[in-house]
């Protein structure tokens, strides 16, 4: 039975549209990936439950913001509103003392740390540097990941000072997309120069490439590829993007075959590299659909899975596992490639 009849098989994609040449050309590579695991992440900063994957409850892997939820740059496609279910830290005190607390009262394990940018494309993370380096020391299990903006390889090697464990960082291809969509005048040899200031550390580097960034269009997410392609990632994180996060009419949504599409060339491209679905992407059958190519194309992780994907895992016999972490970063140990979720205590 080929994977497009096992696929519409299944309860939760039975009224799916998937290009049949898509799925053909992914099956075609499945000898490839069969052997890759793949991981469901939940991290905790989220509400989340499926029916066949299970949030957690606890503030095991929350998500801060040292400036609330302000952001100068007001990108067309975010508006700052990634940033309102964040916890607010916007003084170096209180990051402390709520990542202190949600250690000795729930447990936490890591978190991300995050901030809405200048004009031009910087998060000024310098006073909160003492505290990570404080909690680093108390706490050496902890696992803290970043969201870099753009930065030098001076600004690299103070993250990486402070004991910062992975940094991530948006690549984009286009200048058009910079000028029109994040209303900046800097060109995308900036965004490779960021990358490779951050490589050039021991952080373990996780940038993200926004597919669909231009309107919607796709527009520049193969240079995006090939310049990620150049430098030693731990992983790339791919998301898509969201148009309800925009003004009513400046974004439209993309294809699904149009998304799976860049993941299957995302593949191709970095054959050894961990790839990861994150968190943000359309809702609803888009975000069925774009999961299931994921897992068809070979991607190693998916944020807060839609229904039917542990079906879709199951189908083409891809073994998988889930943690409630962020998923550009694992905490605990080795979750090896069983097919057992990891549940909250664990």
């Amino acid at each position: 039975m080929s994977w497009l009849d096992q696929i519409t098989a299944i309860e939760a994609l039975e009224d799916a549209a998937f290009d049949p040449a898509l799925v053909a050309a992914m099956e075609a590579r499945g000898s490839l990936i069969k052997d890759r695991a793949i991981r469901f992440s939940t991290p905790t900063f989220k509400e989340y439950d499926s029916a066949e994957v299970k949030g957690c409850g606890k503030n095991s892997f929350p998500a801060f913001s040292i400036t609330g939820g302000a952001c100068a740059l007001d990108c067309d496609h975010c508006q700052a509103k990634i940033l309102e279910p964040m916890i607010s830290a916007i003084k170096p005190e209180i990051l402390d003392q709520k990542v202190r607390d949600l250690i000795m009262l729930q447990d936490l394990q890591g978190f991300l740390l995050s901030g809405g940018s200048n004009r031009r494309n910087e998060i000024r993370y310098e006073r909160f540097y003492p505290v990570i380096e404080g909690l680093k020391r108390d706490f050496p299990h902890l696992k803290i990941a970043i969201h870099t903006a753009l930065t030098d390889e001076a600004g690299a090697k103070r993250m990486e000072a402070a004991g910062v464990d992975t940094a991530m960082m948006d690549v984009i291809g286009s200048e058009d997309t910079i000028r029109d969509v994040y209303h900046l005048d800097r060109p995308v040899e900036d965004f490779e120069a960021t990358l490779a200031a951050l490589t050039s550390t021991s952080m373990d580097i996780s940038p993200h490439i926004v597919v669909g960034l231009h309107y919607g269009e796709l527009r520049g997410e193969q240079r995006a590829l090939d310049i990620v392609s150049r430098y030693p990632t731990k992983a790339l994180v791919l998301v898509v993007i969201m148009p309800f996060y925009a003004k009513p009419g400046t974004f439209k949504t993309p294809a699904t075959a149009d998304v799976g599409k860049i993941f299957l060339q995302a593949r191709e491209t970095l054959p050894d590299r961990q790839l990861l679905l994150g968190c943000a992407r359309p809702a609803g059958m888009h975000k069925r659909v774009t999961d299931a190519y994921a897992v068809m194309a070979g991607l190693d992780g998916i944020a807060f899975p839609a229904e039917g994907v542990v079906g879709v895992s199951q189908a083409i016999g891809r073994s998988y596992h889930q943690e409630h972490a962020c998923c550009s970063i694992k905490i605990g140990g080795d979750l090896g490639t069983g097919v057992k979720l990891r549940s909250c205590a664990a």
